[in-house]
């Protein structure tokens, strides 16, 4: 038997990376090292390892690991940031950190989580930010680079309340009947698809840039075997 492909995921303690580390452990070609900026829960059962370091550390610990793919879901919130700048630091300036780390080390497949609507030249500073560093992750030439763009996460988060989000989730079972043709990309999405679509993109063997709005992220999650495929 071959070894297992080794995958590190920055933003463990995240929805999406909850997700993820929830979904990987019923895989087992997989081993995943989580990366994190302080402690989170490990699934029950869980074939992984947890490392817990300062921002600044973390491309020393991408270098010492130098996985075979790497999931990157690192994400915060204007309200959570307190200021631009601060915002800018952690989906732009910490996300970049990490995606060189992982280059320099060779990483084959890198997978970004970002967002809907993303646009370097968008006027809303968030979609900005998340266009900008895409841009700038691609512009690093991986060999294999999946950006995936979801709308509305639907998932019980851990600690952090946002009312906001919660009445967009209760109102999305609605609103996303509105949305068709070129306005179904903003659907809301189960985050467990979300990461089993990103575990997915960690294993594709296509080499090239490749984005996925929500059908495409929906046919990735698909082909992982065992991931439920309802939107």
């Amino acid at each position: 038997m071959s070894e297992p492909r080794r995958v590190l995921l920055a933003g463990a303690s995240g929805l999406i990376g909850n997700r993820v580390m929830e979904a990987a452990k019923d895989e087992a070609w997989l081993r995943v090292v989580a990366l994190a900026r302080r402690e989170a829960p490990m699934p029950r059962g869980a074939r992984m390892e947890m490392l817990v370091a300062q921002p600044g550390e973390w491309p020393a610990v991408v270098a010492a690991i130098a996985p075979d793919a790497m999931i990157c879901a690192l994400g915060t919130t204007m309200k959570q940031a307190g200021s631009e700048e601060a915002f800018r630091a952690v989906d732009h300036d910490l996300v970049l950190s990490v995606a060189r780390a992982a280059r320099e080390a060779n990483v084959e497949n890198f997978v970004l989580v970002s967002s809907v609507g993303a646009n370097p030249n968008a006027k809303a500073f968030y979609m900005r930010v998340k266009g900008e560093v895409e841009a700038a992750v691609g512009k690093l030439r991986f060999r294999r680079l999946d950006i995936l763009r979801p709308g509305l996460l639907r998932g019980k988060r851990q600690g952090e309340a946002r009312p906001l989000e919660r009445l967009g989730m209760l109102a999305a079972p609605l609103t996303d009947l509105f949305m068709l043709g070129g306005n179904a990309r903003y659907r809301s999405i189960d985050a467990r698809l979300v990461a089993a679509a990103a575990i997915q993109c960690s294993r594709e063997k296509a080499a090239g840039q490749f984005v996925h709005e929500h059908a495409a992220i929906l046919r990735q999650a698909r082909r992982l075997e065992g991931v439920a495929s309802a939107p």
